[in-house]
């Protein structure tokens, strides 16, 4: 087998793997937005604040989803150690 398609195969498989990371992010947010939905039906005079805290916490966790991706694209595109082989 050779070592360059061996390490490239591996490198798909990790970056496939990564993406899996993709559904946390997307979970979390859409309970987050739920959540403020209900906090907002509830005290419908807070909505402000509560729909700032919520985007706060959305883009902390739209992050690991970006780095996730960014993980991805390097396991792909510009891997080194495809180039040892």
């Amino acid at each position: 087998m050779d070592p360059k398609a061996f390490v490239a195969g591996m490198s798909a498989l990790g970056a496939g793997m990564a993406m899996i990371a993709g559904l946390g992010p997307g979970i979390g947010e859409g309970y987050a937005a739920g959540q403020a939905c209900s906090a907002i039906g509830r005290q419908p005079e807070a909505q402000g604040d509560i729909t700032r805290t919520m985007i706060l916490g959305i883009a902390m966790a739209e992050s690991t989803g970006i780095y996730a991706l960014v993980i991805a694209l390097i396991l792909l595109f510009a891997n080194p150690f495809v180039g040892q082989f």
